[in-house]
């Protein structure tokens, strides 16, 4: 049986992609570039604010220089904005339940800043007491680096083989090969399931609450 679960955050809990890309789009425009549809999101979300930004802006303009101060811009509009379009998956908040009540250990590991992803966490799941809530930190290198997972599991330890990362992209696959423990790609989020197999997924499901039976496996 798995003992602590740990979820990716965008994609993954909530359907953030509206917000995510309307902050792209204002810190853009107010730099002065053209925006992009929203459609156009998923493919360059998963790997943090500053990769995002940098895949937004045009070929050639993705100096550190014009990233940061993209960055400013959607962190100004981001933390303002950030649920205006966001909400739980289906089922999400009844697995999360369900999890809690049979004493599994839950945590967040998120390649979004920090800040966001706790301000999103007490938003939307007030009620899940989560071991660990961490998201993209300075001096810290962001997924699919195992770090963030390595942190939470000094926060909660637990063995390996008693741990779940549950995750919609290549991204997090690999964060979860790279920290030895087991994964689960989920098709509900930004990525397609030929990039969950790509990455070599353990487990794909397509409705949160199959995580169920794998958390029993024994």
């Amino acid at each position: 049986m798995k003992r602590l679960v740990i979820f990716d955050l965008d994609g993954t809990l909530l359907n953030t992609i509206d917000d995510l890309g309307a902050a792209t789009n204002h810190a853009l425009e107010k730099a002065g570039f053209s925006s992009h549809p929203l459609a156009a999101y998923p493919a360059m979300v998963g790997n943090g604010v500053k990769k995002l930004l940098e895949r937004a802006l045009p070929s050639g303009m993705d100096t550190d220089e014009e990233v940061e101060r993209l960055r400013v811009f959607f962190r100004e509009y981001y933390d303002e904005h950030c649920a205006d379009h966001t909400k739980p998956y289906p089922g999400i908040p009844q697995l999360l339940d369900t999890l809690q009540a049979m004493g599994v250990k839950l945590a967040v590991a998120s390649n979004k800043y920090r800040d966001a992803v706790r301000a999103l966490i007490d938003r939307f799941f007030p009620s899940i007491e989560w071991v660990a809530v961490e998201g993209q930190k300075e001096g810290v290198p962001v997924k699919p680096d195992p770090s963030i997972v390595f942190d939470i599991l000094s926060q909660s330890p637990t063995p390996k083989a008693e741990v779940l990362y549950v995750g919609d992209s290549g991204v997090d696959m690999e964060t979860a090969r790279r920290a030895c423990v087991d994964s689960v790609g989920v098709t509900w989020g930004f990525r397609p399931m030929t990039e969950l197999k790509a990455y070599h997924a353990d487990h794909i499901i397509n409705t949160p609450e199959a995580i169920l039976d794998i958390v029993s496996a024994q």
